[in-house]
């Protein structure tokens, strides 16, 4: 007889014995029972060792600007009340408002226009054109795209571009996210793309001028206009379009290096995000003199803390992410190319990813994470970042609105 422990057999005989008890009709369901089906793992990929080779240390380790910084303490998020507070006060900050509430007005929408300065994309209804016109009529311009199959989740999408990036990347992620069904809102920033470039004189108001760049919007910042308002206004506006026309269970934001900015910030201030993917768009401030760019990332007008003290004295970058993070279904994937050609390159990230994540964590509410992509030197939105995007939209938010 071979040599079996008491503590194996007694195992074997007690489990012969349930399933007796249970009766063999109820053995044969469970030994007949479909076994689950395995959830698709998440898009994973290797560094590039050839693009890793051709970068220094800089992209590789810590460097010495995280060094005392305790990212907990700078951190003021810790309840969802707190959210509730702080994106009030953003509000406030941006539209100068007493109520801490967004504006509920309506673009002006053409139906069904052919614009030839779009790339090519395909499977298309129709393409609408929300024009908002904001103070010193500035106008900025989003396309709808409506796709000729929807998809049964009903979703629709913003795509974000950012200063001047060529159309790739745009295309590439708004054509996917129409072949999965999405109705896809393609913004850009203010003075670039399709948007016009001119607006009324901050002292003359019969003078149109034409700004060379954001950082020339300094004239028109004053104690009782934000110059934020010409960057978030428009989505404001071009959501309480879709939401009120088309009433989509859920609204998701993907945006690239200016837009990713705009994918970091706007989340924060409309809880109607359910989901935002900001794409090589944001360091926190104690990060932003740090390698391995050669020359401080200080970042655009809208970006900078000596330029609007008040809305980023509210709350650095890690309080905008828990806020865009916070509540029932949303989350955030901020995405950072570790070699990117242009911004927020390096690895100093790995100093506050943990400590947001935690915070969330603890919070109870919401998601947040950040993917760290080392496939490639550009300044883009990758495939593979691409890949991981479409993966959390179908698979961890399967079940999701």
């Amino acid at each position: 007889m071979p040599n079996v422990s008491r503590r194996s057999l007694l195992g074997t005989v007690g489990a012969a014995a349930t399933t007796a008890a249970l009766g063999t009709g109820t053995a044969r369901a469970q030994s007949a029972a479909p076994a689950a089906r395995p959830a698709r793992p998440r898009p994973v990929a290797p560094v590039n060792q050839e693009v890793a080779a051709a970068h220094s240390i800089d992209y590789k380790a810590l460097p010495q600007q995280v060094v005392g910084v305790d990212v907990e303490q700078l951190m003021t998020v810790h309840t969802e009340a707190d959210v509730e507070r702080l994106r009030a006060q953003l509000v406030a900050e941006v539209w100068k408002s007493a109520d801490g509430r967004l504006p509920d007005t309506l673009p002006e929408v053409e139906q069904g226009v052919v614009v030839p300065d779009l790339p090519a994309f395909t499977g298309l209804r129709r393409v609408d054109r929300l024009t908002v016109t904001l103070p010193y009529d500035l106008k900025s311009v989003v396309y709808l795209l409506l796709p000729r199959r929807p998809a049964a989740h009903g979703r629709f999408a913003i795509y974000h571009n950012g200063h001047g990036e060529t159309p790739e990347t745009m295309q590439r992620t708004a054509q996917a996210l129409v072949d999965a069904g999405y109705g896809v809102l393609l913004c850009a920033m203010p003075l670039y793309h399709w948007n016009p470039k001119q607006l009324r004189s901050p002292t003359d108001p019969d003078t149109f001028v034409t700004p060379e760049n954001h950082n020339d919007f300094g004239t028109w910042e004053t104690a009782e206009f934000s110059t934020l308002r010409f960057f978030l206004e428009p989505l404001t506006v071009a959501v309480n379009h879709v939401t009120r026309t088309y009433r989509p269970p859920s609204l998701q934001m993907i945006g690239l290096s200016g837009g990713g900015w705009t994918t970091t910030v706007y989340p924060a201030l409309d809880p109607r995000i359910t989901r935002s993917y900001p794409t090589a768009g944001s360091l926190p401030f104690f990060l932003r003199s740090a390698p391995p760019k050669p020359s401080p990332t200080t970042g655009d007008w809208e970006q900078r803390l000596d330029r609007h003290p008040v809305f980023y004295g509210i709350s650095d970058f890690p309080d905008i992410y828990a806020l865009a993070s916070v509540g029932r279904h949303r989350r955030q994937t901020q995405i950072l190319n570790r070699f990117d050609a242009c911004c927020f390159n390096g690895v100093g990230h790995r100093s506050y990813e943990p400590v947001v994540r935690q915070r969330i964590e603890v919070i109870g509410n919401g998601h947040w994470e950040l993917l760290e992509d080392a496939t490639h030197g550009e300044h883009t939105i990758s495939p593979h970042a691409l890949d991981v995007i479409l993966w959390d939209l179908d698979v961890n938010c399967s079940d999701e609105p």
